[in-house]
């Protein structure tokens, strides 16, 4: 079973994350960012992965610290529960279209992080949720979790829209890379044995 717990304390928020990479999809959210946690049950919901995640941050302050932390620590967890990669697929790919809106994830579990976000997003906030704190999720994300992630919202005007299509095709590129490839059981996905 590849399932982990992750915290993650520091003086401006605490977080914990317990996660089930091959689970159902079942999802427990408290983060304290509701909007946040609409985006993370696409996450689990699409990515298959059971997931529970529970955060306490300065949200007085505003919302920033809270949901980076949450993406440093979700990649934390991720990176432990993959391990030493062997068995899985390694890239994943998906589009997700939502009403006028279509977006493309693709990621590498390569061992490198990198990001390209291509979101133009429409408005500056949905509701109370500052639409930059997307790319500063995923920053937190890609660096932790050691993976490339390219992202491109290819259309939209919804901006909500725009970042739950993201959330969703994130999920499903998620699932397909961290696959258990039966044909290569045991074996590290890379020329060079190891990633």
């Amino acid at each position: 079973m590849r399932t982990v717990d992750v915290t993650r304390n520091t003086s401006e928020t605490q977080i914990q994350i317990a996660l089930n990479l091959d689970g159902t999809g079942k999802a427990q959210l408290n983060s304290g960012v509701p909007f946040l946690d609409h985006m993370l049950d696409q996450i689990a919901r699409h990515g298959m992965i059971d997931l529970t995640v529970t955060a306490k941050g300065d949200t007085h302050i505003d919302d920033h610290h809270t949901v980076e932390d949450v993406g440093i620590t979700l990649g934390q967890a991720i990176a432990k529960a993959v391990g030493d990669k062997k068995g899985i697929t390694r890239y994943g790919h998906s589009y997700v279209p939502l009403d006028e809106t279509l977006s493309r994830v693709v990621i590498d579990f390569s061992g490198r992080p990198g990001l390209e976000f291509h979101v133009p997003f429409t408005r500056a906030r949905v509701g109370d949720f500052d639409v930059d704190l997307t790319i500063e999720f995923f920053r937190g994300f890609v660096n932790h979790a050691g993976v490339t992630l390219h992202i491109d919202n290819i259309r939209g005007i919804n901006a909500h829209h725009q970042i739950e299509t993201v959330f969703k095709a994130f999920g499903r590129a998620l699932r397909m890379a961290l696959e258990l490839d039966p044909r290569a059981s045991g074996v590290v996905p890379s020329t060079k044995g190891s990633l």
